[in-house]
């Protein structure tokens, strides 16, 4: 019998293990200025630092999901190699000689996040079913928290070195794995592992609900991590030269907003549907993508209201795309659809996040996130269909009978 408040337990400490896991995340975008002066980088290279990050993470979701160890091997195990094997990775960078080194080293921590982020999301579904939702949008927004605290300490510490920040995340990741380790235990509504089953991929991609909800949830993708990598960027050239440092702090806003919206959204759909809020939010980060110019060269308050609510928006429906994904998923093969479901976002993140750079370098930043508004506004199409349910959610019947 699982004990009352047993599942909240869980929950914060898996949270945590998150937060501390996924700073290694943006460790090297937050210190890419001074690493790019200290190596003489050309632009395409200091991008890459952070594409690499995104396309390593697609390559270890895909051979995951394709491999079922997302199902096959329990999600604490993955996620504790997954933290340490990234924090030896992104260590490594501070003592790279080269930047094609560095930018390698980089798309190895991103294969280990694959073994962070979905892993996570699966454990934290095990305690939770009737309140999925809001346990979903708790991980996520742990995930935002710990994605944005390099960026704060760029800010905080200026003059801080850009290896004691990078250094910094990987003693945090490292923490991660021991909190997931010897605090965090499995929960009854997810099977921990299950056999090998070859044609996992099928079952997942078979059912209609479990396809609307990974289309929606690619278009939110289009829009957040182009917006989150490049806002910084637009605050900058926004505000002047004069104040530009304000940039990484404009970042850590605009990402660590979205903790509250991950948190806020998941209890509003568990009252009133999963879909609806989803598709609420999108509609409302896509209204941002189209005033975004309006704001350009305004000044600071416009643009710090610009961020607060595109921040709170832009990620507030992520966790509910999971969330929806495990209704219409069978117990035994959620990992994989998660994992799935990640990496094709994820793999959709690379294009729009090297295209907003693109379209700034010819129109000016004043007009490059207008390209991110169909995303959310095809997700929310999507998100519309599902509120119009034809089927009942696989989990429903699963959870009926495969306890």
């Amino acid at each position: 019998m699982v004990h009352a408040h047993m599942p909240g337990r869980m929950l914060l400490r898996v949270a945590a293990a998150e937060l501390l896991g996924m700073t290694l995340w943006f460790s090297a975008t937050a210190a890419a200025p001074a690493v790019a002066r200290e190596f003489a980088m050309a632009d395409s290279a200091r991008d890459w630092l952070t594409i690499a990050v995104q396309a390593g993470f697609v390559a270890g979701t895909l051979l995951t999901a394709m491999t079922n160890l997302a199902d096959a091997i329990a999600p604490r195990r993955l996620f504790a190699a997954g933290c340490l094997a990234g924090a030896a990775l992104n260590l490594a960078v501070v003592a790279a000689p080269s930047s094609a080194l560095m930018i390698a080293l980089r798309f190895g921590t991103g294969a280990a996040l694959a073994w962070v982020y979905p892993p996570g999301m699966k454990i934290a579904a095990g305690w939770f079913r009737e309140r999925r939702g809001t346990a979903l949008g708790v991980i996520v927004a742990a995930v935002g928290l710990g994605s944005a605290l390099p960026h704060l300490l760029v800010y905080l510490g200026a003059g801080l070195p850009w290896r004691l920040v990078v250094g910094a995340s990987s003693l945090l990741a490292a923490a991660g794995a021991v909190i997931i380790t010897l605090t965090v235990s499995d929960g009854p509504f997810v099977t921990a592992s299950a056999p090998f089953d070859r044609q996992a991929l099928r079952v997942v991609l078979a059912s209609r609900g479990a396809r609307l909800a990974t289309l929606g949830y690619l278009g939110h993708m289009w829009e957040l991590y182009a917006m989150w990598t490049w806002i910084a960027a637009f605050a900058a050239a926004s505000l002047g030269p004069v104040r530009s440092s304000v940039g990484s702090l404009v970042a850590f806003i605009a990402i660590a907003t979205g903790s509250a919206g991950c948190v806020m959204a998941g209890r509003w759909a568990d009252r009133w549907g999963k879909a609806k809020v989803a598709g609420l939010s999108m509609v409302a980060s896509a209204a941002c993508c189209i005033v975004s110019p309006l704001v350009f060269s305004a000044g600071l308050v416009p643009l710090m209201m610009l961020t607060v609510f595109w921040g709170f928006t832009v990620v507030a429906d992520s966790a509910q795309f999971s969330a929806l994904l495990t209704d219409f998923t069978p117990r035994t093969h959620v990992g994989t659809a998660l994992t799935l479901q990640t990496s094709a976002g994820f793999l959709l993140t690379m294009v729009s996040m090297r295209l907003v750079p693109h379209l700034s370098a010819v129109h000016g930043w004043q007009w490059a996130f207008l390209v991110l508004a169909p995303g959310p506004l095809l997700g929310a199409l999507a998100m519309r269909a599902v509120a119009k349910p034809t089927q009942l959610p696989i989990s429903t019947y699963a959870s009926s009978v495969g306890s």
